[in-house]
C-alpha cells in the first residue's frame, strides 16, 4: 500500500472574507485560490464533503474529524412544554438532534490570541 502524500500547510485567508460566517461557496473559492482546483471541482469537493457528513448522521452514525471535533446524534425523549405566549401546555415530541463537541486541539486554538497562537 502506498502511503498518502501529506498535503502542504495552507494558510486560509479567512480574515479577508466579507461576512463573519464562512460559507460553502467561500470554502470552494479558497480551494480554488489556494490549492489550484478548478471552480467546479472545488464546489463539488465541498458539496461531497458535507453530503458525506449529512448521510452518516442521517444513518445515526457519529462523525469524527481528527483535530476538529465530533458530531453525534442524540435522541431526545418526549416531554411536556408550554407556549410562552399563552402559557398553554403542549407536548414536545421525541426527536433526534445533532450535537458537536470540539476537540481539545480546536479548543486550544480558539483560546489563543488570533494570528499569534499565543494564549489570551
Amino acid at each position: 500500500m502506498i502511503a498518502p502524500t501529506p498535503l502542504p500547510e495552507i494558510e486560509l485567508a479567512v480574515e479577508s472574507l466579507e461576512t463573519p460566517a464562512l460559507t460553502k461557496a467561500q470554502l470552494a473559492e479558497l480551494l480554488f485560490e489556494q490549492i489550484g482546483l478548478n471552480k467546479r471541482e472545488a464546489k463539488d469537493m465541498v458539496d461531497a464533503f458535507f453530503d458525506l457528513i449529512v448521510a452518516s448522521l442521517a444513518r445515526g452514525e457519529d462523525v469524527k474529524l481528527s483535530g476538529f471535533g465530533n458530531f453525534q446524534i442524540r435522541t431526545k425523549a418526549p416531554r411536556p412544554g408550554r407556549n410562552p405566549r399563552t402559557g398553554e401546555s403542549i407536548p414536545i415530541e421525541a426527536r433526534r438532534v445533532v450535537t458537536f463537541h470540539a476537540s481539545a486541539k480546536l479548543k486550544d486554538q480558539i483560546q489563543s490570541e488570533p494570528g499569534t497562537g499565543e494564549p489570551l
